[in-house]
Parts: C-alpha cells; structure tokens; sequence
C-alpha cells in the first residue's frame, strides 16, 4: 500500500486542508535542515534508507546530453527548491536531475498571498507565485557551502527569470548578472522566458528580446555550460518555430517544453474554496494533468521540426509511467514532474522507472535513448 495516497495525502488535503505554500515551505525547511547534517550520524542513516526505498539504478535508463550523464531521465522541475536549499539530497527521493529556482538577480518575496492553489478535481495546481527567491547572490553562498560538505550525485540545473524591478528592455543585462554569479555551480542552465507571472516577461519569447538575451549569456559562457529555452504551452506554432530557429543559431543545448498554460479549458473545478472565485477569475498558471496534451503535442512538433536534432526536457502532467513513455516517445529526452510529484508522492519517481524499464523490454529496446521520439517514426 502507498501511505503517502492512502493515508497522507487525504490527510492534508482534505480533512486538516492545509495550505500549500505552508506545507511546500515546511518541506523546504525539512530539506533545508537535513542538507544541514548531512554528515550527522542520523542524517547518513535516513539518506540510505531513503535509497534503497525510493531510488532505482539501471543502466539502461542513463544518457548523456552535452557532456553531462544523466542516470535516469526523470528530474524534479523547477519551481519547488527555488533557492537550492535541497540540492545535496534530491537524488535520495530518485531523481535523476533536478532543476533550481526560477532564480532572479535580485531578490523579490513574489506577488501576494494566497498566490497558490490545488484543484483536486482536476489534479492540477494553479499559481502565481511570482518568482519569489532570495536572488541569486543568496543562491550562490548556499550551493558553493553544500557543493563543500555534500557534493550533489546527480546533475543540478539553475533556472533563471528576470527581475520584477528589471525593465523588459533591460532584461538580457538582468540574466547575465544572474549567471554570472552562478555559471560555475550549475550543470546547465535555463533562460526561464515562459512564466505568465511576471508582468510582460512571456513577450521576452519574441525573437527579437530573445536574441538579445541569448547573445550575451553565450558571450558569457566560456565554459559551454548547456543552455535551454523554456516555452510557453500558449504559443501559436510559428512563434516555436522562431525560437527553434534561435535554438540552432546560439547552439543552445535545447528547449524545455512546456511552462504552466494560461488556458482553463476543460477544467471541473468550479469555485477555488480559498478565494470563492472560479479558476477563470484567478490569474496564474494551470500545471499538471491538464497540461499534459498540450506540453506532449509542443514537445512533438519541436522534435519533427528539428528531425531529433535539439534535445528537449518535457514536462507538464506526467504522473505515471505511461504519461514519462508519451512524452519521450514525442520526443523528450528528459522528462520532468513538480506537481505530479505533489498528487503521486515520493513513491512516484521509483514507480515511473520501474514502468519504463518494462516499457523497453516490451519494445525490444536496450536503453531509454532509444525510445527518444520513436513515436513520430
């Protein structure tokens, strides 16, 4: 039985009804303070347990994408450890990577409370976090102290946003200065572009703004620190095609697909309990399984328009091992959960592994690069 679905979940969710952002920053804090012993007698010990509990090693699901090996290909997205506090300790839940942040220049607490919803009824969340982070010189002192005392065993991605005070036109400026500061402690990078939570940063995917931002990060990058793009799942075909077209001029290492969606189509939530307004009157970002036709059908277009040549991450609305196989046979090379995570618990990576082993050995296949887009062929 899985405790987390049958006892703990309905537990905080329905009956003490527990507030989310509370709840993700008490499980921050919890991270927080065991990346803090980590060399704690206690802390070794729940490490391990946590291993062979959660984790699951095979070779046939590792692969390397621009010189950084990736031992399976299910990471946590951005969004959740949005500081970094956990990254010592992600690969004891079975990950295979994990993304920071969105982390921005300066600091910033984040639009107002309450900015963050469940819809149970459509295993979804909606939100407006904001960006909220203690910037990325914070970042910066915090993975270069855990980098000393417990070396991540899985690769570490930094997403970067702009700055809410940072005028759109001054933006590249704002992500350089970013990356700057955290160019050596990051296996990649993202340029978050994508979020509908800060004002006007989703006309950053315009390819003129884009260009812009790119140019001096690459100018910056003299160490060839793969870069992606993460785009928006509200984008009009044409407006992918552009950015496929940076994508190949700035040698990027490849796009993530997709950000939370604007829409509230097909939705069944009628009233958000909190606020007594219906999720059309919320402003914010729709993630998980809502999400997940449209983040398959971007991640399929981009890997027919470029023929397999530019790897992408997909996420939005992968709960099972049947949603990680429709988004790598579309055509992601890596996968990525947040909210799915959140519904499903820590058993979830465990689980999603076990299934895409089973999925190759029923496909004849030796490892998961194999299976990469081989539904378009």
């Amino acid at each position: 039985m899985d405790i987390y679905k049958a006892v703990v979940r309905p537990l905080l969710f329905t009956l003490v009804k527990t507030d989310p952002e509370w709840l993700h920053n008490q499980t921050i804090n919890t991270l927080s303070s065991l990346s803090n012993v980590s060399s704690h007698q206690v802390a070794r010990w729940l490490d391990s347990q946590l291993q062979k509990s959660l984790c699951l090693y095979d070779t046939r699901l590792e692969q390397n994408l621009s010189g950084v090996n990736f031992p399976n290909p299910v990471g946590l997205a951005a969004g959740f450890d949005k500081d970094g506090v956990g990254s010592s300790i992600w690969s004891n839940f079975g990950f295979g990577f994990a993304e920071l942040g969105t982390i921005t220049y300066y600091s910033q607490s984040g639009n107002p409370s309450p900015r963050l919803f469940r819809l149970p009824l459509d295993q979804a969340v909606l939100n407006r976090m904001g960006f909220n982070n203690s910037g990325a010189a914070a970042m910066a002192t915090k993975l270069t102290s855990l980098s000393q005392e417990k070396p991540s065993s899985i690769p570490i991605g930094i997403n970067l946003g702009k700055s809410k005070i940072t005028p759109l036109e001054a933006a590249a400026e704002d992500y350089l200065q970013s990356f700057r500061l955290l160019k050596d402690l990051g296996d990649y990078f993202v340029v978050n572009v994508s979020s509908p939570n800060t004002p006007g940063l989703r006309s950053l995917q315009d390819a003129t703004m884009l260009s812009q931002i790119l140019e001096v990060l690459q100018r910056e990058n003299t160490s060839k620190k793969p870069l992606f793009v993460k785009i928006a799942p509200d984008l009009e075909w044409q407006a992918i095609s552009d950015i496929i077209n940076l994508a190949k001029t700035y040698k990027l290492a490849g796009l993530i697909a997709t950000n939370t969606t604007i829409s509230r189509e097909g939705l069944k939530t009628q009233i958000i309990e909190k606020t007594g307004k219906t999720p059309q009157e919320e402003a914010g970002g729709i993630s998980g399984a809502p999400l997940r036709q449209r983040s398959t059908e971007v991640i399929r277009f981009i890997y027919q328009q470029t023929q397999g040549e530019i790897p992408i991450i997909g996420v939005g609305g992968i709960f099972t091992a049947e949603d990680a196989w429709e988004k790598i046979t579309a055509g992601a090379s890596l996968i990525q959960t947040y909210t799915g995570w959140i519904y499903e618990g820590p058993m979830m990576v465990r689980r999603i592994l076990t299934g895409l082993l089973a999925k190759l050995e029923e496909n004849g296949l030796n490892s998961i690069s194999e299976a990469v887009g081989m539904g378009n062929k």
